[in-house]
């Protein structure tokens, strides 16, 4: 949209956090962010995890510039020019080849963009993924471009590309060198299982001391299992597709953690090893299978990205015990700050058996909060304008 009684186009998008169940890690080429295994993911509700981003062109700005929660960051940053450049190479293309949607902005406006989490930034929580996925999104209706946009997103961030769609997401690593099949693909619609609901124990919300990028490369040099891994994601893939397909939550949730331990025993297995997960992680997959094991079901699922932060999958109708379950053990800190934010919790009783049958000690203040979500659709545009990021100048509002 065009800023009132300015030069100045203007922009403002949201975009989700999405958490693999089959995990994404190491690539089969850097520069293009090809990856040595398809992946899938669940996209998480915009109530509660998202990334916001304006983007404004003007023929009075001076040179492209970004800011991330407040602060300027590098332009320059390898991955940023691939998707601005990646965008405007497109916007080019379908403006020679006359497309009407595409708009009367220049493509020699420079940009300012400005972009914020509402959730702690690289602790593990896919920041990237929304962070990149909203920016190729925002850049693109800047731009009037419509259709296939993950390719763009997975040159920013690997995973973004699955942040472009809501629901259940595959990401299909592709057989071309020049990963033009390398893109995300909707599975399932977020409306497709509304049953399913997600819990993120949030231990700690410090930046990781090991970047994905960083590990992944290691990973790729160094872990045999690593390329065993490979070898039996096709399958694994292949019985999560039909098992969100029949909303089988008993293959669903084995799938899921099997998946997420073999991804942190590759890290283990990388020289020197990568360790994310701590000992409260550890204390939760205990207490999971505890709770699954004294119902003779799979009730709910851990899966860990790269950070040791748990994130649960959940029927609906286990969610107020298994919450309540999570406080026994993990009592929250008085006086602290919220302990559950996002969907409301019911507060119920736990059974006296289910805690004799879990014997486990509680840990005081060891889970920070808890929020609680569930599946949601992918990047939107924001038309209200107060809500822009960036003000009239097309400089940060304070």
């Amino acid at each position: 949209m065009m800023v009132e009684g300015s030069r100045m186009w203007m922009v403002t998008c949201t975009a989700p956090v999405n958490i693999a169940v089959i995990k994404y890690w190491g690539k089969r080429n850097e520069e293009l962010i090809l990856p040595i295994n398809s992946s899938l993911s669940v996209t998480l509700h915009q109530d509660q995890l998202k990334s916001t981003t304006t983007v404004a062109a003007s023929q009075d700005f001076k040179e492209d510039r970004i800011w991330l929660n407040g602060k300027e960051e590098n332009i320059n940053h390898p991955r940023l020019q691939t998707c601005l450049r990646e965008i405007r190479r497109l916007a080019r293309k379908r403006r020679t080849s006359g497309d009407r949607n595409s708009n009367t902005l220049s493509l020699h406006h420079k940009v300012h963009i400005c972009s914020v989490n509402n959730f702690p930034t690289a602790a593990g929580l896919a920041s990237s993924a929304a962070g990149y996925a909203c920016l190729v999104y925002a850049l693109a209706k800047l731009h009037g471009l419509e259709g296939e946009l993950s390719e763009i997103a997975r040159q920013g961030s690997g995973s973004a590309c699955r942040s472009m769609y809501g629901g259940f997401v595959q990401w299909m690593m592709g057989l071309k060198e020049d990963g033009s099949d390398s893109i995300a693909q909707q599975i399932e619609p977020e409306s497709h299982w509304p049953e399913l609901r997600v819990l993120i124990l949030v231990v700690s919300a410090e930046q990781k001391p090991i970047g994905s990028t960083a590990g992944m490369q290691t990973s790729v040099k160094t872990s045999p299992l690593l390329k065993y891994r490979s070898e039996i994601v096709p399958k694994r893939m292949k019985e999560m597709i039909d098992a969100i397909k029949q909303q089988d939550f008993e293959t669903f949730g084995q799938l899921t953690m099997k998946d997420s331990n073999q991804f942190h025993a590759t890290c283990l297995d990388t020289f020197p090893p990568i360790i994310y997960l701590n000992d409260i992680s550890k204390h939760v997959i205990n207490l999971v299978h505890s709770y699954n094991s004294h119902f003779g079901e799979t009730r709910v699922a851990y899966t860990f990205d790269a950070g040791p932060n748990a994130v649960i999958y959940v029927q609906e109708q286990h969610v107020d015990e298994f919450v309540e379950v999570v406080k026994h053990y993990f009592p929250p800190e008085e006086n602290g700050e919220q302990f559950l934010k996002g969907l409301p919790v019911n507060t119920v009783s736990v059974s006296e058996h289910l805690k004799s049958s879990i014997q486990m000690d509680s840990i005081k203040s060891g889970i920070q909060y808890i929020i609680s979500t569930r599946i949601g659709p992918g990047p939107q545009s924001i038309q209200d304008a107060t809500l822009h990021q960036l003000g009239e100048d097309g400089f940060p509002k304070l």
